[in-house]
């Protein structure tokens, strides 16, 4: 099989799969036992980096974006600029990677070490489908995550940007929330917002196909792991490109 074919059929296998996870995930939903230990999973884990990552990006926008505004004696569009880069691409591709990089790896391995210890098959012969008792609730929880995750960067991000707006200024938390929000308007925001559940759709099928198509031992686990957290963090990005086109075309 040449390499095109060999592409072709992996995007196919992949597409199958992750229609079939969706189906897996709406099910899910009705059984909240089955995804909110994976949802805490995933939240918990994701909290420090999400932590250091909101700190961080509301001191190094504002950083880079004061000194720029400063000469050209627009200081004042600071929050607002601060605040667009936030909400609209920062904290959701911030909480798309982080999520990619821990959870994409953990599914991978998880599964792909299921799969190994023949824990799949077992779960096949009581009548149970992997799909729906493994991969559903895992997906929903990422599908569930990633926004909550965004929320909490987001707010981070604009609390450090207005620390250190505070202190070169004498602004204070009213005027700098209002600046923020002057230009920004909730047909942008929320689409931006929900735009990371399709991230974490796409970080949940990624982990959980190459984890059950994990093969070769030990070191398969690792491959699935790694694969796992490539394929998730080219989907986010490849994804945030596309729906950031939609979004600019429906909301024109």
């Amino acid at each position: 099989m040449t390499p095109i074919l060999n592409l072709l059929a992996t995007v196919g296998n992949f597409a199958h799969f992750a229609w079939q996870a969706l189906l897996a995930a709406v099910a899910a939903i009705a059984k909240p036992k089955d995804w909110l230990l994976q949802l805490y999973s995933v939240l918990i884990g994701a909290l420090p980096l999400g932590t250091v990552a909101g700190i961080s990006l509301g001191a190094v926008v504002w950083l880079h974006t004061y000194s720029a505004l400063k000469r050209s004696g627009t200081e004042e569009y600071l929050p607002t600029v601060l605040a667009a880069a936030v909400l609209l691409e920062l904290a959701p591709i911030g909480a798309g990677l982080i999520v990619a990089a821990r959870t994409g790896a953990s599914l991978g391995a998880e599964l792909g070490a299921m799969k190994q210890g023949e824990q799949l098959d077992a779960l096949e012969l009581l009548g149970l489908p992997p799909m729906r008792v493994l991969v559903g609730p895992r997906v929903l929880a990422c599908i569930l995550a990633l926004p909550l995750l965004h929320v909490f960067i987001a707010v981070l991000a604009l609390m450090s940007g207005y620390v250190a707006e505070n202190m070169v200024g004498s602004t204070n938390w009213q005027r700098f929330y209002e600046a923020s929000f002057r230009e920004l308007y909730p047909h942008e925001v929320i689409p931006a917002a929900l735009k990371t559940a399709v991230f974490g759709f796409l970080i949940g099928v990624s982990g959980c196909y190459y984890g059950m198509k994990a093969e070769g031992g030990t070191e398969g686990v690792g491959r699935a792991a790694t694969a796992g957290v490539v394929a998730a963090c080219l989907l986010v990005l490849a994804a945030d490109v596309l729906l950031v086109g939609l979004i600019q075309v429906l909301v024109a």
